[in-house]
């Protein structure tokens, strides 16, 4: 039997964990596409999210933040009116803001992926938690970000979110040790590690 995360459960969750969770990203629209659902989930559980991934996707332009950031007031209220997506305006206005504010960063930095990643020096975490309840909410890395993006007028961007945020695009490696997904992530960071020093 296969081991997983404690808060895998059968289905999205599971093709999500073992496919995606964890595995580091540095490709700059894959980030903005899980800053805003790791944004959107704010007060909601993660499996509400993954079962609206798709009508994000179509609702945001596949998440392309030069199309969003010219999103007008009449965009928002078409919005408001798609079941597919969480109808929250607050949310919906800032998926705009960000998508402006990601577009900032990535001028300033020339990839989006150079300025996020430098709040862990460019390195995934590996932590060696026993169990989900182990693993904290925050940690001094999200509190970190969340401050500097808070700065640049990012929004839905707390230490919680940002934790949530390290942990999908694998800036932290929060699977539990005894999870299929933690020996084979770690093995792949390491393998990278190598290959930036040769």
């Amino acid at each position: 039997m296969i081991k997983r995360c404690d808060w895998v459960k059968e289905g999205i969750h599971e093709t999500y964990h073992d496919k995606e969770w964890g595995v580091p990203i540095h490709n700059d629209r894959k980030l903005f596409e899980f800053l805003v659902l790791d944004s959107a989930q704010a007060g909601l559980s993660w499996a509400i999210i993954l079962k609206r991934r798709e009508g994000y996707r179509d609702a945001f332009d596949n998440f392309e933040p030069r199309i969003i950031s010219k999103y007008t007031q009449k965009k928002i209220k078409e919005l408001l009116k798609n079941s597919d997506i969480i109808r929250n305006e607050q949310k919906i206005k800032s998926v705009i803001n960000n998508s402006k504010r990601f577009l900032e960063v990535k001028n300033e930095f020339g990839t989006f992926d150079k300025y996020i990643w430098k709040f862990v020096k460019n390195k995934t975490i590996i932590h060696k938690h026993e169990s989900w309840k182990d693993i904290p909410a925050t940690s001094k890395e999200s509190h970190e970000m969340s401050k500097d993006m808070k700065k640049r007028g990012f929004t839905y961007v707390g230490p919680t979110i940002c934790y949530a945020f390290m942990q999908t695009i694998g800036m932290i490696n929060d699977h539990v040790v005894d999870c299929f997904r933690k020996k084979q992530i770690d093995q792949q960071v390491r393998a990278l590690a190598v290959e930036k020093r040769v």
